[in-house]
């Protein structure tokens, strides 16, 4: 059986989640759904990364300890995918226990292997990025991601032997595939060829951080606690089970441009370091963007999700965020762009066609649906590809072209709808079979549109299936023509996207 194990960053729990969080959490949860559709043995993760600098200084202007605050904030993140109606099967804190203690074998591994030793390091850091930074890191003296000028640290810090990696992580790059898209392998490549400088893994004289194993006065550098919740969290997360050797490495890392460098170089250096294989492949995508600025708490500009699910609900949400903007590119978040997916797409094209298709069914087969097929017909012909183009897309991580390519069928099944007339048909008493056939192709196709929004939609697939009296059947197979069974007892659906009357601003 294939195995498909996929991460999201664990967010930040400095502040509250917004859409650039959703986008990469709906993202995640596509790919696994149609992975699951497809027969394959899944495992999605997501959480929140508590253990950071910027956490205890939020902390402290709130007047709490930084657990404290991590477990009320932690609140709001776990949320966020529950709302989303993500399918994730964990989600990872890296405050939990077992996270900790397995934080500490695998820097206790890379210290026992040679990897790590002691020095002074002064330089730039950057509390938002939770990185050191070189001048030429920075615009104008200040870090262009946070628009704020990074602290001065002087300290004795445990490091990372990074530039001892060198070649092996050039050799790994070889793999055509391991970052995506191309082009940004080819930053984390050329940033690899350029020379790499090994790195802190602690900070001392700090208490919020899991305590370095041979040195419990300092604590692990935020990165290598975090990164390494993609492998603890097998280890816990179903009870008595460790599902490190079942999951890795088919592993795929979903992660945003900002943190390419942590993830696409430090994380498999790390990974060979202590003795295991590094993760499969790496998704870079790019931000949403509002006045063509990145969406950020620090900035102000955020969008919260969970407001846009108050009002569109859900499933638009997840689609806007699918179809928007092509996944990997950077792209312009607009709450009226939101609204007008939902009346144009959502509800013009797929919402009536369901409610047309089922209005004629019932107005002239009083809800009768029989199995009278076109197998060389054009709704026939448009189905035979689907399966195979959607999921190769998907396989590539075109999350968007894989709605396009079935956003196609949806236009053709509404132009069927305009070409075959089936009113006129209906009154001639001598082409009830071709209104047969008409009808069984349009309800035909929109139980394969069904199966193949599944993992985009999740609530309105199991809706037009019933609506056309289907069962909830979305395994695969199903994406073909012709197996749509016959039934009764089909009326006219209510819209399945009800008018709205202003977008929200």
């Amino acid at each position: 059986m294939e195995r498909f194990y996929i991460t999201t960053p664990i967010y930040y729990v400095n502040s509250t989640p917004h859409i650039g969080h959703a986008y990469t959490t709906i993202a995640a949860d596509i790919l696994v759904r149609n992975r699951r559709q497809r027969g394959a043995e899944t495992f999605f993760l997501t959480g929140v990364d508590e253990h950071a600098a910027k956490v205890a200084r939020v902390a402290a202007e709130q007047g709490l300890s930084p657990q404290e605050y991590a477990d009320q904030i932690a609140v709001v993140w776990r949320e966020l995918p529950e709302r989303l109606n993500a399918s994730n099967d964990f989600f990872i804190r890296t405050s939990d226990d077992a996270h900790k203690r397995f934080v500490q074998g695998f820097l206790q591994r890379l210290f026992d292997n040679g990897h790590i030793y002691q020095d002074v390091y002064s330089g730039l850091y950057c509390v938002g990025c939770e990185a050191f930074k070189t001048d030429a890191d920075l615009v104008d003296g200040k870090c262009p991601e946070h628009d704020s000028a990074p602290d001065w640290i002087e300290e004795r810090n445990w490091f990372f032997r990074l530039s001892s990696f060198q070649q092996q992580l050039l050799d790994l790059y070889e793999q055509a595939d391991f970052v995506l898209p191309g082009f940004r392998a080819n930053e984390a490549k050329s940033f690899i060829a350029g020379g790499l400088q090994d790195f802190s893994i602690s900070r001392a004289g700090q208490t919020w951080g899991i305590p370095i194993p041979w040195d419990p006065d300092s604590v692990a550098y935020v990165w290598a606690d975090a990164l390494v919740n993609y492998l603890s969290a097998l280890t816990y997360a179903r009870p008595g089970e460790d599902l490190v050797e079942t999951f890795w490495p088919e592993v795929r890392h979903l992660l945003a441009k900002d943190i390419l460098r942590f993830h696409c170089v430090y994380w498999p250096a790390m990974l060979l370091g202590a003795g295991y294989e590094p993760p499969r492949q790496l998704f870079v995508h790019g931000y949403l963007l509002l006045d063509d600025r990145k969406i950020s708490k620090s900035l102000g500009n955020v969008v919260d999700p969970l407001d846009l699910i108050d009002v569109y609900g859900v499933d638009p949400v997840r689609f806007w965020c699918a179809r928007a903007v092509s996944f990997g590119q950077d792209g312009a978040a607009s709450i009226v762009g939101v609204h007008e997916r939902y009346e144009r797409e959502l509800g013009n094209d797929l919402g009536n066609l369901l409610s047309r298709t089922t209005a004629m069914v019932a107005r002239y087969r009083s809800g009768t649906l029989r199995a009278v097929m076109s197998p060389e017909g054009a709704v026939a012909g448009a189905l035979a590809p689907l399966a195979a183009d959607v999921a190769a897309r998907l396989d590539d991580f075109d999350i968007t072209g894989a709605l396009e390519r079935i956003w196609e069928v949806v236009r053709l099944l509404n132009r069927e709808v305009e070409t075959t007339a089936p009113w006129q048909l209906a009154k001639d008493p001598l082409r009830a079979d071709d209104l047969d056939r008409v009808l069984y192709d349009l309800v035909d196709g929109l139980r394969v549109v069904a199966v193949v929004l599944a993992a985009y939609v999740p609530a309105t697939a199991v809706a037009i299936l019933e609506a056309i009296c289907q069962p909830p059947a979305l395994d695969w197979a199903q994406v073909a023509y012709g197996l749509t069974g016959e039934t009764t007892g089909i009326e006219a659906s209510p819209p399945l996207f009800p008018r709205l009357d202003s977008p929200v601003e």
